[in-house]
This record gives C-alpha cells, structure tokens and sequence, in this order.
C-alpha cells in the first residue's frame, strides 16, 4: 500500500515534527488516501522491480521514491498489535548527532557532513513487549548492630529479626527486539522508551519509514524477557532487606509469571557510516533522541594532534633552555 494525497498526488508521510500526515510536495496535512497494492515484487506506484528483504514490511522505491507498506506483511498474523510513532524528525536527529560528537575531536570531518546524515534513516524495529508479574518470597533472620561509648568503655548491642518478605512486582512490557539484524546489546542500550505513548496499530504510522516484520517468535525470545525480570526482581528484593547488617537465609524464591505479550513496532533512526572500509553503524532512539554508537578515529587528525603536540612541547623545551642559559 502507498499514502496518495487527495491534492497533488504526491507520497504522503507521516511527519513527527507535525504529528500528521504529510504531503512534502503541495505541504497538505492529513491529505492522505492509502491506495492498496499486494505485489511484493513491484513498486504499487510505478510498477519498477523491488528488491525486497526477507522480513522488510515497509521500504523506498529506489525509483520513484515513493514509501511502501508491504500489506501482507502487516496484516493477519504479522499485524502489530501495537505502534510507537516516530517523534523526533530527521533533522531534529542530525542537531543531535552534531551535539553529541562535536567535542570528539578525532572524528573524521565527513562523519557529520551533510552529505552523510542525508543517508540516515528512521526503521520501525519489531519488538515483543512482555507483561509480568513477578513473585518474591524470603524467609531469614536478620541482625542490626548498635556500637556507643560510655566512658572508656564500648558497648555493642545486637538485636534479631524475623525477616519475612512475600511480594508480587508487576512488570509492564518488558521490551526485547525481535530483529536478528539488529544488537541485542545495542537495543537494548536504546531503552527507556515512554510506554504510554503507544497507539493501536495504524499503517499510515510506517510511510516516510523502513521497517521490519518480527524475524523471531514471542516465545523463543522470551528467555531475555525472564533474565531482565529475574534480574529486576531480585534487585527490588535486596532493597527491601538492606536495614540489616547482616542476613541469614532461610528461605528465598522468585517467581515471574508472564501474564501476556504484545507484538510492537518502536522507533529507530539508523545511521550508518563507512570510513577506511569498516562500517559503523549508529543508532538513535525515534522518541526520546537517546544516541547510541561509535564513531571511527580519523588518524590524521591524531597525527595532526600528536605533531601539534610535540611542536608545543619542543617550543617550550627550547624557552626552558634559553632561560638557564641566560
């Protein structure tokens, strides 16, 4: 399917910065018609061949430049259950990204050029986003230890507790990407996002954008979701047992039950840099801004530092020997 505006005709998008469709060509807002097309191998605009990836749902003509949603990709069970718009916009991203590596001195000039960020792209990384609600029961006893002094003498006091604790946590979707292309650790460096934002799947989200349908199952990737709870879990226990001085267990157990999951589609801006034939590839968070990556180190630049260095140094090196010789 395409978005056609009802005015001129052109590519509607979806724009973050309006949060609205967007026509760029005549400017209209919520113009849009969405025109249906079935084929995955050719473009529904201007029918030339697309080299489609084995789980992409949403692309560019590279001829037209016209943004496709691929239907059968979205709908039945590939439909999301839930989307999070984009809402920081390309050029919002590109005053980040300067921000960010201005003060990296050895990045290679070209990293931030225009030319380059021209080549980003925002991606809607599928997602399954987990609900939990998570069990903790400790049985113990529990020590506090009180030291004063009266006089020359030092007392210490020592009082035991029964420490008992049966609390359920609840966690609320516990986010894990479903992209084999995409790091794990990477994404998720990408988090928090702001879950209350999320909408009912809407196509006319995903024009303007790539995006990918999930490439893994719910329940094969769910024993990442039960690492970050167990983890999480265990965390909010000890704080809760940390008045003592010390502790001695009895009994301890965590539980995490699932109590459901969503099939999500969350916000990506991809910017991949090549420098000296290695790639480098630099993500940002399609909400919040939040920047994750590395930049190359430009070895010219550190000779240029080192050489500016060792001038510096041999210039005050001489000024040193002038001074005792005088």
């Amino acid at each position: 399917m395409i978005f056609k505006c009802n005015n001129c005709g052109g590519n509607v998008v979806y724009s973050p910065e309006k949060e609205a469709m967007y026509c760029p060509h005549c400017e209209g807002i919520d113009s849009q018609q969405k025109v249906d097309g079935n084929s995955q191998t050719t473009c529904a605009n201007c029918g030339a061949p697309i080299n489609l990836g084995e789980f992409t749902s949403a692309s560019k003509c590279e001829h037209c430049g016209h943004y496709i949603v691929f239907d059968e990709r979205v709908q039945g069970a590939y439909e999301p259950n839930l989307i999070l718009p984009f809402k920081v916009g390309k050029e919002k991203v590109k005053e980040i990204l300067k921000k960010e590596f201005k003060k990296r001195a050895f990045t290679p000039t070209s990293f931030l050029s225009e030319a380059t960020l021209d080549t980003m792209e925002g991606t809607y990384v599928p997602f399954w986003l987990y609900d939990y609600v998570s069990n903790c029961v400790f049985d113990g006893e529990g020590t506090k230890v009180r030291t004063w002094r009266s006089g020359d003498k030092e007392y210490t006091e020592r009082s035991y507790y029964r420490v008992i604790r049966d609390m359920d946590i609840d966690f609320d979707k516990i986010p894990v990407d479903a992209s084999i292309g995409m790091d794990d650790g990477t994404m998720d460096l990408m988090e928090p996002y702001d879950y209350k934002a999320l909408e009912n799947f809407q196509e006319k989200y995903m024009s303007g954008f790539y995006a990918e349908f999930f490439n893994e199952t719910a329940e094969k990737l769910e024993p990442r979701a039960l690492s970050k709870v167990q983890g999480a879990s265990e965390a909010i226990l000890n704080e809760s047992l940390g008045a003592y001085s010390s502790l001695k267990q009895f009994h301890r157990h965590v539980q995490p039950n699932r109590l459901g999951y969503f099939y999500s589609l969350l916000p990506v801006w991809v910017y991949t840099y090549r420098y000296r034939d290695k790639t480098y590839p630099f993500y940002v968070n399609g909400q919040t801004g939040k920047a994750v990556g590395k930049t190359p180190l430009s070895k010219q630049k550190l000779i240029g530092y080192a050489a500016t260095v060792f001038i510096i140094v041999a210039f005050m090196f001489e000024i040193v020997l002038r001074f005792y010789q005088i």
